[in-house]
């Protein structure tokens, strides 16, 4: 592990807001509604979804290509990571004002974002081969520690519930890379059917979920060992995959197919498949990040290219409604 950076007092400097959609008065009260918020990588915006509504109250300038995103524990801050350059952005969620802009050093290409509940930011770096923790930011301290997963295109992650272990999954590697946060060693890679892309680890921690795109498979890992328990068969081209918050089902994202599978965790079987468009509809929405509502009753879709966000009923998988975001939505997250 590599200690980067110490920084004392303001991270950066608050940039000046753009115009919002909404009226001004009205951002405190939005805050404190069931909300959405979404990266918008070919616009280079960020926007809020206040989900009562369905409306977009929000939408503003954010950085060049952003992709993943994560809402801090106490809802305060969602941080974004600029993918078109070297930085980590935190924003306010009320106003979507940027307070801070933490710098990870040349080609870092940020992707896959987690705030942990530790209040610890976790990032991989997609163009170092690495993952970044970043600690003490609400603090005004900020701490940069860098982990080298020794492969390459280190696109998404997870950490465990006690911060004390990263997966990162490696498309260029094809592998999937166990990262001990507490030592910067031993680490472990493993290869997991072509291109694997999604990575979700189940809610106690004992299974980690991978999505394959290139082979339209998904993989159950013993998190410690690596060692691949099941391998289950998909929709085409599973770009992502996520696991309910109740632990019982995961679904991954078929790209080519407009749908989503739903694989049972227990027995590691497709048991149903939620058509969210059809497949002659599949390029021209090219579905790609998914997440849960915190109960697990709805799934919501970034729809890259028509802009859109389906917001996806669980038990009955109807289309709700499709939420209006900025050019290219992608990133996701909801509010704790």
């Amino acid at each position: 592990m590599r200690l980067i950076a110490v920084l004392s007092g303001a991270c950066a400097a608050v940039l000046a807001a753009c115009a919002p959609v909404a009226a001004p008065g009205e951002v405190g009260a939005q805050a404190m509604a069931p909300t959405l918020f979404v990266a918008n990588k070919r616009g280079n915006t960020l926007s809020k979804i206040d989900l009562t509504t369905g409306e977009e109250v929000l939408r503003l300038p954010s950085c060049t290509n952003p992709h993943e995103l994560a809402t801090s524990p106490d809802g305060e801050h969602v941080a974004l990571a600029c993918y078109g350059g070297t930085t980590v952005d935190v924003f306010l969620t009320d106003n979507l004002e940027r307070v801070s802009s933490i710098e990870l050093g040349a080609n870092a290409r940020p992707h896959g974002i987690v705030w942990h509940a530790n209040d610890s930011i976790f990032v991989t770096t997609e163009g170092r081969g690495s993952l970044f923790r970043i600690d003490g930011l609400l603090r005004d301290a900020v701490l940069r520690f860098e982990y080298a997963t020794g492969q390459q295109g280190s696109h998404m992650l997870a950490v465990s519930p006690d911060a004390t272990t990263a997966w990162t999954t490696d498309l260029g590697s094809r592998t999937v890379t166990r990262i001990d946060l507490t030592n910067r060693y031993p680490l472990l890679s493993v290869t997991v059917g072509e291109e694997p892309e999604g990575i979700s680890l189940s809610p106690d921690g004992k299974t980690l979920w991978v999505s394959a795109r290139g082979s339209n498979q998904a993989f159950a890992l013993d998190p410690l060992t690596m060692e691949v328990r099941e391998t289950v068969t998909t929709g085409r081209f599973p770009l992502r995959i996520a696991v309910r918050p109740q632990g019982d089902v995961a679904v991954t994202s078929d790209l080519q197919d407009g749908s989503l599978s739903v694989i049972d965790t227990a027995n590691a079987e497709v048991i149903r498949t939620i058509a969210v468009s059809s497949p002659a509809e599949a390029e021209a929405r090219f579905q790609v990040t998914i997440l849960w509502s915190n109960d697990g009753s709805k799934i919501y879709v970034a729809e890259t290219a028509s802009d859109t966000v389906a917001e996806v009923d669980y038990a009955s998988g109807t289309v709700l409604r499709r939420l209006t975001v900025g050019e290219g939505g992608d990133g996701m997250a909801i509010l704790p």
